[in-house]
């Protein structure tokens, strides 16, 4: 009987879904009477590096959600959490993607390209991208032998609204997950990164449509939820609709409360993809896949950082062009 209410609960979820987005895409659209800024250099070069072939070449930045490339393991085995007796998942499915979601790349110290997810979200300055921290950490500034920028609705090796390069200075991770590390500071794993106008001179949101709202303090239950990822290996990315709950760690490493959800399929690469609400107009963002062990321990439950004050004084950082938090240095 249990099962059975899930099922019921997730048919109305998708029900709820269906009627609360249609005709969103009608306040999508561009703002009328922005004016292009002139032509990007750097969003050419960047346009001119990252050809299909490389793009399709590109690993993700989470081999496996719990553990991102690159890092040591944790000194403390992590518990694992995963579905519980008799849950239903929700299935995802492959699809184009919307405007306001897409794709990192950059390539690593060694050269080797990335990707990670991420979500256009509203700005003043029509440039800002919401991602996780461990995704970003790291990369302040567009360096020749980095390369970082976003493609929005990235499929099929395409570039559909073109491409945007990250600002030098432009990536915003919180100082505590810098401090803190992944585990410990998995409560803060979130990540804003602002960018320059793609190859035409258009600022990100004027290209796309209005990006996502971000919400704080709203707790940890939200229905529907429609949760998107770039993962590992694929070319197209996944969209599931579900609900969101409360987690308490039970992991003291990775200490914190947590929003959780279940969606089938959500392995390495979906990182910092957005969990969204409908919203008038548009979208409204609640959390993104990162924080409990990097976003989650299994394919099928997916965790963000709970948005709160520090997020959103995360955004208003990056909306003012205040200087980026970093690593702190040791002595010498």
């Amino acid at each position: 009987m249990e099962a059975w209410t899930r099922i019921a609960r997730y048919a109305a979820v998708c029900a709820a879904a269906l009627l609360l987005c249609a005709g969103l895409t009608a306040g999508a659209s561009a703002s009328a009477g922005d004016t292009p800024a002139d032509p990007s250099p750097l969003a050419d070069r960047l346009d001119d590096y990252w050809t299909p072939a490389r793009m399709e070449a590109a690993l993700p930045a989470d081999v496996q959600k719990g553990a991102e490339a690159g890092t040591t393991a944790s000194p403390v085995a992590p518990a694992v959490d995963g579905p519980r007796p008799g849950e239903y998942i929700p299935p995802s499915r492959s699809f184009d993607g919307i405007p306001q979601a897409g794709t990192f790349f950059w390539t690593d110290t060694t050269g080797t390209g990335r990707t990670c997810s991420g979500s256009v979200v509203h700005s003043p300055g029509h440039d800002l991208v919401l991602s996780a921290g461990h995704c970003l950490r790291g990369y302040a500034g567009t360096s020749p032998k980095r390369h970082l920028a976003f493609v929005p609705q990235y499929h099929d090796s395409l570039k559909p609204f073109g491409i945007f390069p990250v600002r030098t200075n432009g990536v915003y991770v919180p100082q505590q997950y810098y401090d803190l590390g992944e585990h410990a500071g998995a409560g803060y794993d979130f990540a804003f990164a602002v960018t320059e106008p793609n190859q035409d001179g258009t600022r990100l949101e004027d290209a796309v449509g209005a990006g996502a709202r971000l919400l704080t303090g709203t707790g940890y239950h939200h229905a529907p939820v429609r949760m998107i990822g770039y993962p590992a290996g694929a070319e197209r990315p996944l969209e599931c609709w579900s609900w969101t709950t409360r987690w308490e760690s039970d992991d003291p490493a990775d200490p914190g409360t947590f929003p959780r959800i279940a969606c089938d399929g959500f392995v390495g690469g979906t990182s910092g993809g957005p969990m969204l609400l409908p919203w008038p107009g548009g979208w409204a963002v609640i959390g993104v896949i990162g924080g409990y062990h990097t976003g989650g321990d299994t394919p099928q439950v997916s965790y963000s950082a709970y948005f709160g004050t520090a997020t959103r004084a995360l955004y208003r950082a990056a909306v003012t062009g205040a200087p980026p938090a970093g690593p702190q240095l040791g002595p010498s």
